[in-house]
């Protein structure tokens, strides 16, 4: 991962993250991570997934939370917030079931 691709995450990408988190035990240290995190677009044909950046060496960890939401067309996305092997945030995955690209991503309540 180059730097000059990553960046901040926008504020619709924190709100969900912090939503999915919300009830999970590591939410806390998690938020503040997220708050310097930088991320780079994945190579998903548009559907929004994401990597945080971080050291070299670093491999998924196990996933952390799940939701199941739906894009503005209808079709269903399956997002999974996953963690490296050493609980930092690794990815933020993001399938349309269709495969077609995210059209926006949707608000914590669904909406």
């Amino acid at each position: 991962m180059s730097d000059e691709q990553a960046r901040h995450l926008r504020l619709d990408e924190t709100n969900l993250i912090v939503a999915m988190l919300a009830s999970k035990r590591e939410e806390q240290s998690l938020r503040q991570e997220l708050a310097e995190a930088l991320v780079e677009e994945m190579t998903d044909g548009g559907m929004g997934s994401l990597r945080f950046t971080g050291a070299a060496g670093r491999k998924f960890g196990q996933q952390l939370a799940e939701a199941e939401l739906q894009d503005v067309d209808g079709v269903v996305l399956n997002i999974t917030i996953n963690v490296d092997q050493y609980g930092s945030l690794f990815e933020f995955d993001v399938w349309k079931v269709d495969f077609s690209p995210l059209i926006r991503l949707p608000s914590p309540t669904g909406t």
